[in-house]
């Protein structure tokens, strides 16, 4: 499967707080990869070429983001942008010639719980302690996944 993500530049502090939420709240994933906002959702591999040319092409300057709110669905808990959400958007909409069921919101997944009760308590624990974040986004890659390898394919810094 083929992901594009959008690599987020933090402050030391940050980005520590969201790889110790990741690892406490979603081990698996985050042993694979750090904190991230996910573009395009697990294509088929024969994607690859098509995802090349698009990511060549992207017009896009990096741009700064506000993590102001930690969002629970489901059994999922999300850091979510206000400032930068837009930006992240019109890079998801230039990347997926299909869209999802569902409207992209955005992202940095923390965690996955058992119980949405236990997912509820640590988000206004963590957006308590945490929030708010300010980043940045100056990059996207390509990645592959097989199994638990994730390989980079493709790097695009933006404004080049």
């Amino acid at each position: 499967m083929l992901y594009v993500v959008a690599w987020p530049l933090l402050s030391e502090a940050d980005d520590t707080a969201l790889r110790r939420l990741r690892a406490q709240y979603h081990p698996r994933e985050a042993e694979l990869i750090g904190p991230h906002f996910t573009l395009v959702f697990g294509v088929a591999v024969d994607r690859e070429a098509a995802l090349r040319d698009t990511l060549a092409a992207i017009d896009r300057r990096p741009f700064w983001f506000l993590i102001d709110r930690i969002a629970r669905v489901d059994l999922h808990l999300y850091a979510e942008p206000s400032d930068g959400a837009a930006e992240l958007t019109v890079l998801y909409d230039a990347l997926n010639s299909v869209k999802w069921h569902e409207p992209f919101q955005p992202h940095i997944t923390l965690g996955l719980f058992s119980h949405a009760s236990e997912a509820e308590q640590v988000a206004r624990i963590v957006g308590r302690q945490h929030l708010p974040i300010h980043g940045r986004v100056e990059e996207l890659a390509l990645l592959k996944r097989d199994g638990d390898r994730l390989d980079t394919l493709a790097t695009v810094r933006l404004g080049t």
